[in-house]
């Protein structure tokens, strides 16, 4: 038990040296939501690999990140906003935005349509499909 413990503050330790450059791409908002002001998390995108990389990162508020960690409990109409995320101009964001929109695509018909005027190129696309919500 303490050697997963240790791992997991090792890569905790890891990806806090990402806080400044997460910081500064994002504004110190929330790369998804835009809120500002929030306290801000940082979320790798799976799958996640054995050593942490800044363009699988995408910093976070806690509002987003509970639904994201518990999609079951999701409130759909909360992510309207991913109209404008799907946009970003940082891939991460872009693939967990279409996550997101892919999830929730299967039960909210305006999800589908923001994800279908949605350009994505091809690696997007396949980052997408690697590990849905």
């Amino acid at each position: 038990m303490a050697k997963g413990l240790e791992k997991y503050q090792e890569r905790q330790k890891q990806l806090s040296l990402f806080g400044k450059d997460l910081t500064r791409r994002s504004r110190a908002c929330c790369e998804l939501c835009e809120k500002s002001g929030a306290k801000l998390a940082i979320y790798e995108l799976a799958p996640v690999p054995n050593v942490p990389e800044l363009d699988r990162c995408v910093f976070i508020c806690s509002e987003c990140a509970e639904q994201i960690e518990n999609p079951k409990s999701i409130f759909p109409d909360y992510w309207r906003f991913l109209s404008q995320s799907i946009w970003s101009e940082t891939p991460a964001v872009q693939v967990l935005a279409a996550r997101i929109l892919d999830f929730l695509s299967r039960k909210e018909s305006w999800a589908a349509d923001i994800l279908d005027e949605a350009y994505l190129d091809e690696e997007i696309s396949e980052r997408v499909k690697e590990q849905p919500l």
